[in-house]
């Protein structure tokens, strides 16, 4: 009795080491899995009041905000073009005018057509009406009644199929006569009268009145400072005392591949009349208008199309995210118009290892 007792005891000690052994391994986990994070390293610098930048001036000339390449839709021989170079135009106004007697004659063509489908017409209606009494006294068959319904039905379709090639020929006929469909200034001709013209070739450019953009050739260095919707202060280059302000409207996607300068339009705001057309004009934007928090363009988290920073709590020396608005940015320096303020201290390096709240510890403070 004594042999099985000892192994029972042997089997119980064995259990409870195992079941310490876990219990231990098990606490070394939950120790582990509850560390703080490690406390890492980061470079930082100290936002400060932002610098007005220097007033950058340019020169251009004026522009329609809107210019229409007026053509006809079909090609033929131009018999007039009524306006030339300068000229103003009313709304309506008739252009240019194309010989006619082609498109005239399908029209001839189209509507003796349809009389004389409107014709048969009348013929198998009638006739379907005669059908109708001698079926109902039964003096025909109904394979003749039939017959008679079918002419009819026949003869309406060929009337219809005339009456839209007769609107097809009336709107080419329309087609020869090209009017201004908003009241501007003709800058440029594309045909003198007696050429043969292919459809969309231009026989006018015409500039609309209803507004006038100064546009100006402007470096990539420029354009990179420059905000959305920046001011523009535009004076006319023989005449400084002639101004107009204006808000820059649009920035070619792409430089131009000789200059490589953007073209930047600015659209003015009531341009007196001196603006006219062509004119050369000088454009300068105040240094006030494009100030901006410069920071190291490592500093910038990209999360989809919003930008961020790590911002460091001075007292308890963690980080967390903030959204900025970027003005500009290049591989160096990034402009920022909001989303700082004075003394915030920014992590500039390391930013993809960083966590919401996480402890940090600065490596340095530099001023910028």
């Amino acid at each position: 009795m004594g042999t099985p007792d000892r192994s029972r005891t042997a089997r119980l000690l064995q259990g409870a080491a195992l079941a310490a052994i876990s219990l231990a391994v098990a606490g070394c986990q939950s120790e582990q899995a509850a560390a703080p994070p490690a406390v890492r390293l980061v470079r930082t610098i100290t936002v400060e009041a932002p610098r007005a930048a220097k007033d950058i001036s340019f020169t251009g000339h004026i522009e329609a905000q809107d210019q229409a390449a007026l053509s006809f839709r079909i090609g033929g021989r131009l018999a007039e073009r009524n306006l030339g170079v300068g000229a103003s135009v009313r709304e309506g106004e008739v252009v240019a005018r194309l010989d006619p007697e082609n498109e005239l004659n399908e029209l001839r063509s189209a509507r003796a057509a349809l009389t004389a489908a409107q014709g048969l017409l009348r013929k198998a209606e009638n006739q379907f009406e005669r059908q109708s009494h001698l079926l109902e006294r039964n003096i025909t068959t109904r394979a003749d009644f039939e017959a008679a319904e079918q002419g009819r039905t026949a003869a309406r379709a060929q009337v219809n199929a005339a009456q839209a090639r007769v609107g097809s020929a009336e709107d080419i006929v329309g087609f020869t006569t090209l009017k201004a469909d908003a009241p501007g200034v003709v800058t440029r001709v594309g045909a003198e009268p007696g050429e043969v013209v292919a459809p969309a070739r231009m026989i006018v450019q015409l500039a609309r009145r209803e507004g006038r953009d100064a546009v100006f050739e402007v470096p990539a260095d420029v354009v990179r400072a420059l905000p959305p919707d920046a001011r523009v202060h535009v004076t006319l280059a023989g005449d400084p005392a002639v101004t107009a302000n204006g808000r820059v409207r649009e920035v070619a996607p792409q430089a131009d591949p000789v200059t490589r300068t953007f073209r930047v339009r600015v659209g003015l705001s009531e341009p007196p009349q001196a603006f006219r057309l062509g004119t050369a004009v000088s454009g300068a934007i105040r240094g006030a208008e494009i100030s901006a928090t410069a920071i190291p363009a490592t500093a910038l988290a990209r999360q989809g199309q919003d930008a961020s920073v790590w911002v460091v709590d001075p007292t308890k020396l963690t980080v967390s995210l903030r959204k900025l608005e970027v003005i500009s940015a290049d591989p160096a320096t990034a402009l920022i118009g909001k989303g700082l303020a004075l003394g915030d201290i920014v992590v500039t390096a390391g930013v993809s290892l960083l966590k919401e709240g996480q402890q940090v510890r600065l490596a340095g403070t530099e001023s910028r």
